[in-house]
Parts: structure tokens; C-alpha cells; sequence
């Protein structure tokens, strides 16, 4: 399995499930954060069209581009209705953020060989990444 620095130096698309455009909420925050950083993000949320000049797309299953990494901001009890929509788009990455965990709901994604990260922040391992190992 790949660290966390090599899986974010080596992805280059992130769909953000959840995002959000609601004030204070981390799911917007932590876009802007990795689209600031040179990365392609991609919004999932069933109800908006636009994030901050990012396309929004109501499901994963809609996005046409291959995605590196499907980066979670659901409630971990939402995690299984999710995982039929990873399977479908294969990412190279299932990553939930911090405070999300559902170890049975990400066993088939494992399974198909997706690597899985659970109760992680992106943004912060982004930037414990960059003195070491890159910078973007």
C-alpha cells in the first residue's frame, strides 16, 4: 500500500462527495484547498450545479474523466449506499475524511483493489506531505 504523500503526489483528479457551498462547511474549505493546490476537483452533491467555479455533479456516475481519488464528507452510516457508485467509477482511491469510518461498508471497495484511507483530513496530510516529499 501507498503512503498518503505517495498517493497525493501521484493523483492528479479529486471528486469531492458532499461538497458543499453552505458557509463553515470543511467540504467547500478543503476544494478550494486542492483546487488552490494544482489539482482537478470535482464536485458530487445530488442538489448544486457549481462550487466555486467547479462543476458539480450529482453523482459520481456521472463524472466522465477518470478520478484518482473519491474524497468523502458523508456520515459514515451513508458510506454504504456510496460504495455501488466507487465500484462503478473505480478510483484509485476511496479516502473518507476525518471523522468518517465505516470498516465493513469499504470492504468491497478494498476488495476490487481500491485503496481505502478512513478518518484522515486530506488538506492536513497534504501539507505534512509537502516539506518531504512534494510540492505541487
Amino acid at each position: 500500500m501507498r503512503t498518503t504523500c505517495e498517493i497525493l503526489k501521484d493523483s492528479k483528479t479529486i471528486a469531492v462527495v458532499g461538497i458543499s457551498n453552505k458557509p463553515g462547511r470543511d467540504s467547500g474549505r478543503i476544494a478550494s484547498f486542492l483546487k488552490n493546490k494544482g489539482y482537478n476537483v470535482i464536485g458530487v452533491h445530488p442538489t448544486q450545479k457549481d462550487f466555486d467555479g467547479l462543476k458539480v455533479y450529482r453523482s459520481l456516475k456521472e463524472i466522465e474523466v477518470p478520478i484518482d481519488i473519491v474524497n468523502v464528507f458523508r456520515n459514515s452510516a451513508s458510506i454504504p449506499q456510496l460504495i455501488p457508485d466507487v465500484l462503478a467509477v473505480n478510483p484509485k482511491v476511496l479516502w473518507l475524511q476525518q471523522g468518517i469510518r465505516n470498516d465493513e461498508a469499504v470492504k468491497p471497495a478494498v476488495d476490487a483493489g481500491i485503496e481505502v484511507i478512513q478518518d484522515e483530513c486530506i488538506a492536513m496530510e497534504y501539507n505534512l506531505c509537502i516539506p518531504s516529499t512534494f510540492s505541487r
